[in-house]
């Protein structure tokens, strides 16, 4: 499954299920939500260059409709080639081949022009509640560059330790971003609807056995080709089921990750049932309420809940 990478999920893709290949480090294609993350991206950074608003649009559109889409683009691909995703609405020929490509080599040319083109400081001075002095002093003191970092870093704790980023500021940075890098939805990443989505239980009980299998050495392990100069088979897996839902877990190896020095810290967990899938993150949080504990990134509520340390209604003052 998140150049620095948009997620921590984004580098690491695992087999599900007990017939998945054995070579599950061989390279696989960017996910759906990989690619409308960055389609989304494009528009905002359009918008920010006060580029044609229907262009914008046509971005947004298309990274709503991948996002939407029950089948992998990878698989689309294969059965139909171009003329597949043109039947996606939304997506035109132009946009095609630019996801297509994207699919087949990881990158997007039209964003890394726009990213290289755009300072970090103009870019997330365009953000409600940074100013140009407060975006400098995120690019220097986080060292991120684009708004998919941003994010990233709002939701990991290192925003918020920024001077000048208290709790009211960060929480509008966090809608504003959730609004902008998904189009107009505001929602989480790679969430399921709620009748699909594990529960926030299932997926800490699922984080809790792989740390521990992992820590006592008791899980299989693969050789990853990222950040793996010496081919080391180092990062152990787990496979399991948790009723009608299968499983697989490993450690975040992305180059964040690597700088951050939380490898053995962000959990990757990928879950299927009945055909559908969805992909989550649990970190330890380091922030608020639930600093200590294991959360699932863009589920905070609800873990606050699973904790029990959601936060009680006022009680109306007597009069």
């Amino acid at each position: 499954m998140e150049a620095v990478t948009s997620s921590p999920m984004h580098q690491l893709r695992l087999p599900l299920g007990p017939d998945a290949p054995a070579r599950a480090e061989s390279p696989t294609a960017p996910s759906n939500e990989d690619v409308a993350r960055a389609l989304a991206e494009v528009a905002e950074l359009l918008a920010a260059r006060g580029a044609n608003p229907f262009r914008v649009r046509a971005y947004r559109n298309a990274a709503d409709s991948v996002r939407r889409l029950a089948r992998p683009l990878a698989a689309i691909l294969e059965a139909d080639d171009l003329a597949g995703l043109e039947r996606v609405p939304g997506i035109g020929r132009s946009l095609a081949r630019s996801i297509e490509r994207m699919v087949r080599t990881g990158r997007l040319p039209v964003l890394e022009r726009l990213q290289s083109q755009s300072t970090p400081e103009r870019l997330f001075a365009t953000v409600p509640d940074l100013g140009p002095q407060l975006a400098r002093r995120i690019c220097e003191q986080l060292g991120i560059s684009t708004l998919a970092e941003l994010e990233r870093a709002a939701w990991d704790g290192r925003l918020g330790a920024v001077p000048g980023m208290g709790p009211k500021r960060l929480g509008a940075v966090r809608e504003s971003l959730a609004g902008r890098l998904r189009g107009r939805s505001g929602l989480r990443p790679a969430r399921a609807q709620p009748s699909d989505a594990p529960p926030v239980a299932e997926l800490l009980d699922v984080d809790r056995e792989y740390r521990l299998l992992a820590e006592a050495n008791r899980l299989p392990r693969i050789a990853p080709r990222r950040f793996n100069p010496t081919e080391e088979a180092w990062l152990p897996v787990l496979r399991t089921r948790r009723g009608e839902r299968q499983y697989s877990a490993a450690y975040c190896n992305t180059a964040r990750a690597h700088e951050l020095g939380t490898l053995r810290d962000w959990v990757v967990i990928l879950a299927r049932r009945a055909g559908a899938r969805g992909r989550f993150t649990v970190i330890t949080s380091s922030y608020g309420r639930l600093a200590g504990r294991r959360i699932v990134l863009g589920r905070e509520a609800e873990c606050a809940e699973h904790y029990g340390v959601a936060k009680r209604p006022a009680k109306p003052k007597p009069r």
